[in-house]
């Protein structure tokens, strides 16, 4: 998608804010290494809250939340499509405390690392086969024995929208082992902000809470259900917008 100068302009703007946002946020929050977990969450979710406010304003995208009823209370598995940047900071917004299974490279990142280590994020080796899913299950259990939600993105990495899906077997995994409820979480991110740009385009993201699937599939049958029900609302999402932007230029 072509940008014009206003939408480079303010992306370029928007991303000098975005970071100097999390770094006034990691300054501030520095005295919370010395206390309890709970008194760093809501720096967490003021990153999140101003992120989201700094792209409205700044860029002119918003997000429209769909279905947000459907997600139970305490703990579960939320399994959301990955496209973009956007939702590993947003879903802070309608969850009441996410911990995020990430590539463990991130927590190298000096501070920022050393800060979703505190936050009880779970990190995974991607290169270290069935070793790395056992150690990212028992951190996953942990964190739901905590009553906490783990977000886990199913294809492990940002796919465009409209890429063709790679689902791991990470997620499936998880929910065998862990015992309780999977809510898919489609979205459109990435026609917004697009993965390896630094673009951000004026419009309205879409997230849509999708019907929670039970404990108590096999693995197989579960994959298949939850590729099946997240590709199909996400194709439906991206043709929404793809649509009204169409209608908007016309």
């Amino acid at each position: 998608m072509s940008a014009s100068p206003a939408v480079i302009a303010r992306s370029l703007l928007f991303n000098a804010l975005f970071y100097l946002n999390v770094i006034v946020h990691m300054i501030v929050a520095l005295p919370t290494f010395a206390l309890p977990y709970r008194f760093l969450r809501p720096f967490i979710r003021s990153y999140s809250h101003t992120s989201l406010w700094l792209l409205r304003v700044v860029c002119g995208t918003k997000v429209e939340w769909r279905g947000t009823a459907k997600i139970p209370q305490g703990a579960c598995i939320v399994a959301c499509k990955h496209q973009s940047l956007w939702e590993t900071f947003s879903l802070y917004a309608i969850l009441d405390d996410p911990a995020y299974v990430l590539k463990r490279e991130l927590m190298w990142i000096p501070l920022f690392g050393w800060y979703m280590a505190r936050a009880g994020l779970i990190p995974i080796d991607r290169g270290a086969g069935v070793a790395a899913l056992s150690r990212m299950t028992a951190r996953a259990r942990a964190a739901l024995g905590r009553g906490r939600q783990v977000v886990i993105f199913p294809e492990g990495t940002r796919r465009a929208p409209g890429a063709a899906p790679t689902y791991k077997p990470g997620v499936a995994h998880l929910y065998s082992k862990a015992g309780v409820t999977c809510v898919p979480l489609a979205l459109d991110s990435g026609l917004f902000w697009p993965r390896r740009s630094l673009l951000r385009f004026p419009g309205t993201v879409l997230v849509e809470v999708l019907d929670p699937i039970a404990p108590g599939l096999d693995s197989r049958a579960f994959l298949a259900r939850l590729q099946t029900v997240l590709e199909d609302a996400t194709a439906r999402l991206v043709q929404e917008s793809r649509a009204g932007r169409a209608v908007s230029e016309s």
